[in-house]
């Protein structure tokens, strides 16, 4: 191969995201990838190491692959995992990586953070730009894990000027691979929502989103950008054009009846998300397009078509 080919590590490779990530990019860059779960089938271009960032071992990746590009998507984003287990992957991985990075001369890194380190306040205002202050830990806990690594990555950011960082805020994610709390949301067949609220949700498709990371490590991006798709509708209308029935309950009452499915492992969503289909978390992505020229190819549409039941 090449000496003039960029070396690139993904992490969190054998997930919908990653792979998506590894197709778009694997003719310009020599990839690998690490995650928990192998990818079977994966092409034979692409080497796949099964492990755990936590690992000691993990740092042997870099001593052996000498990336100088990393895309870092290895996140537990679901709620099934332990909450301290989930807590150490997401931020005590995260840290691991940033000091592998430091160490093994990289040269380029993004990370894929979240819109919903926002939160879903009612002082909200729509269409937030990277300046607005990450809240979600106010009312939504459970994933403060997500603040706590964007908050990171952005110390870093500033810490090690000579490496790239690009931290990414896409909206909520949908598509035929990627697996995303919103997902299994809109893919019930009745959707509880909050009586008397119809908040604007965006979204973003998988493989716009991979477009998006592609172009991002490609320019050798620098700074925090949020990241958005086609636009915004009610929350309804997402509800109905995927196949579902929103179900208006009062408030006092889902989020009595979500606590305890969610305790009894029935559903799949903590009481604090209710708060993101009560009050909007709209984001601007006018920093992103400006600086990539990137714009979504898929259509509201096409996105709900790929999750419709």
């Amino acid at each position: 191969m090449s000496a003039a080919v960029e070396r690139l590590l993904i992490t969190g490779i054998s997930g919908g995201q990653g792979r998506l990530v590894a197709k778009r990019l694997a003719d310009q860059f020599a990839v690998s990838g690490v995650d928990r779960a192998p990818w079977e089938g994966h092409p034979d271009s692409i080497t796949v190491h099964t492990m755990d960032l936590r690992k000691k071992k993990f740092e042997d990746i870099f001593r052996r692959e000498h990336p100088t590009a990393v895309v870092h998507l290895a996140f537990v984003r679901h709620f099934r995992a332990d909450p301290m287990v989930r807590h150490e992957i997401n931020v005590a991985g995260t840290k691991r990586l940033l000091e592998c990075c430091a160490t093994y001369g990289v040269k380029k890194l993004v990370v894929l953070s979240s819109s919903y380190v926002y939160g879903a306040l009612p002082e909200s205002p729509y269409y937030m730009d990277e300046d607005t202050a990450l809240n979600v830990s106010r009312h939504y806990p459970d994933i403060r894990d997500l603040a706590e690594v964007d908050t990171l990555c952005s110390t870093f950011l500033w810490k090690y000027p000579e490496i790239a960082t690009a931290i990414l805020r896409p909206v909520p994610t949908l598509g035929y691979y990627v697996h995303s709390a919103i997902g299994g949301y809109l893919k019930l067949r009745y959707v509880p929502t909050i009586m008397g609220f119809n908040p604007m949700v965006q979204f973003i498709h998988e493989e716009d989103l991979a477009e998006a990371i592609g172009r991002a490590i490609e320019l050798g991006l620098r700074g925090i950008f949020n990241v958005t798709g086609p636009g915004a509708v009610p929350l309804k209308v997402a509800i109905r054009e995927t196949g579902g029935t929103a179900v208006p309950l009062p408030e006092s009452v889902a989020r009595t009846t979500i606590d305890g499915l969610f305790r009894l492992g029935l559903y799949h969503l903590p009481p604090g998300a209710l708060d993101f289909v009560k009050y909007p978390c709209t984001i601007d992505g006018r920093r992103f397009r400006e600086a990539t020229q990137f714009q979504p190819l898929f259509t509201l549409e096409e996105i709900f078509s790929s999750v419709r039941h």
